[in-house]
């Protein structure tokens, strides 16, 4: 068991809220565990053996709300002081990726290590304070000044590396795009998709196409492809074989218990599609998240053998396209409730070391929805997560990023009636038109300083009913741009203006 003792206003706390809250334990996988709020106190009982740490959504001063780590602690009688033990890790966390991006007395870094300097100040403060409360005064101000400091060292890599970047040319032809909306065909969406795109994706969503078994609707993707041979815009496919319960037809549940069956079901659908539409897609994004949303219930040996079979058969079909095998949910929350799926990296991990034939990894990431995996992470865990993906000597695609404008109605959208839908955090203050657009720029321009990154996709162009994360888009429901869009009009200009002129050593 593990306890943490949480104070406010110098007091034990009489609430926590613990939405989206997990145990860590070794590299970074979640361990299941019941975790409540009781007498002060956040208690956890462990299912497993070994050290763990405890993530949980957390306000940070100027920072926000968002999911923060404690390291991996032992068991013992004595409650740990939660505001010191996040505090902690944090600082532990940044020794680490200071040392891996070799910033160590950088030239330019003076400021953010007079701040992580200043956080670790208020750690000793914290260690060694008269009370318990003191103690989660004084980590409260270093936590404060030390994700400031964070983000402010994952800012200055990214710059640097983004420089580097522009000076050797290292920027691919196609770099950014967005998943279409099927049901939108008006002249002003698919306007902003040419003025603000390289390529759209487009979603192969079984349900829809096969509601009924061999009954078919190919209207609106022949729609959408059609419109693209017309505009010249490259197409991808994306999640062809997806076990989440939206994209899933209800009549193939009857085999759920017969992988054989499935398996050559999914077989027939992949040729299906891409016998109708090979010629026209240049990217495909075969397989999509399996190890985390495994609604058949499959073992860790099926669920690798329907990743080789399905890269297989897209590979033999379409010998000149880009295969690529998507990783969801990346911090891998879920795999602390389901033991019948895979830990996101180990899956990465096991599908390159079993030779698998593949060209690029898919990673999708959303945040600001009050729901799991979706809950906010500050830009540093975002950057560190990225750098994992390299590790893996792989292309990196980001086939899904999304955050959303406002939070205070949630539509119908695909998530159903969620009027209980709530915040997942925040990203520096309350999520709005302003909010989406300041991260946007940080976020892509921290994935384009990652010379891995080959692509961004961003999920979905407008709001509306069937955007994935609700007010989501980059364009209000009438079609009129936010301020992301004109952000993202601006970030594609200005790497335009880059490669024509090149960088000037004083850039760099």
């Amino acid at each position: 068991m593990l306890r943490f003792a949480v104070y406010q206003n110098g007091k034990p706390a009489r609430t926590a809220d613990l939405a989206g809250a997990y145990l860590v334990g070794s590299d970074g996988v979640p361990v299941r565990a019941d975790i409540e709020f009781k007498g002060g106190e956040i208690i956890c009982n462990k299912r497993t053996a070994g050290p763990a740490g405890l993530a949980l959504l957390w306000p940070v001063g100027n920072s926000g709300r968002m999911i923060i780590e404690t390291t991996r602690l032992p068991e013992r009688d004595k409650p740990y002081n939660l505001h010191v033990e996040l505090l902690r890790g944090r600082l532990m966390r940044i020794a680490q990726k200071r040392e891996d991006w070799g910033l160590h007395d950088f030239e330019g870094t003076e400021d953010i290590n007079a701040q992580i300097d200043k956080a670790r100040n208020h750690l000793v403060s914290a260690l060694t304070a008269n009370s318990p409360a003191d103690a989660a005064a004084a980590a409260e101000q270093g936590l404060s000044v030390g994700l400031l400091a964070a983000e402010g060292l994952t800012a200055f890599h990214a710059q640097i590396f983004l420089n580097r970047r522009r000076q050797v040319g290292g920027f691919p032809k196609r770099l950014f795009g967005c998943v279409v909306d099927l049901d939108r065909n008006d002249a002003a969406y698919q306007k902003h998709l040419l003025e603000g795109f390289e390529y759209i994706s487009i979603p192969f969503n079984w349900r829809q196409i096969e509601a009924r078994e061999k009954e078919f609707n190919w209207e609106k993707i022949d729609r959408w492809v059609e419109w693209a041979a017309k505009h010249r815009v490259p197409v991808r496919g994306s999640s062809l074989v997806c076990f989440q319960e939206r994209c899933v037809p209800d009549w193939l549940f009857i085999w759920e218990h017969d992988f054989d069956a499935v398996r050559d079901l999914i077989y027939e659908h992949i040729r299906r599609i891409i016998g109708r539409y090979g010629q026209h897609i240049q990217v495909w994004e075969v397989i999509s998240g399996i190890h985390a949303e495994n609604s058949f219930n499959f073992n860790f040996e099926q669920l690798m053998e329907l990743t080789r079979m399905s890269t297989a058969v897209t590979r033999q079909l379409a010998p000149r396209s880009t295969i690529l095998v998507d990783v969801i949910t990346p911090w891998g929350e879920y795999y602390a409730r389901n033991q019948r799926t895979i830990p996101p990296l180990l899956y990465a991990e096991m599908i390159v070391q079993s030779g698998i034939n593949f060209d690029a990894f898919g990673l999708q990431c959303y945040f600001g929805l009050g729901v799991e995996s979706m809950f906010v992470r500050d830009i540093f865990q975002i950057s560190a997560m990225l750098d994992r993906f390299a590790a893996f000597g792989k292309p990196l695609h980001l086939t899904g990023l999304q955050v959303p404008s406002d939070i205070t109605e949630v539509p119908k959208s695909i998530w159903g009636d969620r009027s209980s839908v709530r915040a997942g955090g925040a990203w520096h203050r309350d999520w709005s038109e302003e909010t989406q657009r300041a991260w946007l720029r940080r976020v892509y321009h921290i994935a384009l300083s990652k010379p891995f990154v080959e692509a961004i996709t961003w999920r979905g162009l407008a709001d509306g009913d069937t955007v994935f994360v609700p007010h989501g888009g980059l364009l209000r429901t009438d079609a009129t741009p936010k301020p992301a869009f004109g952000e993202l009009l601006a970030i594609r200009k200005d790497l335009a203006a880059e490669t024509k002129r090149g960088s000037s050593p004083a850039n760099v």
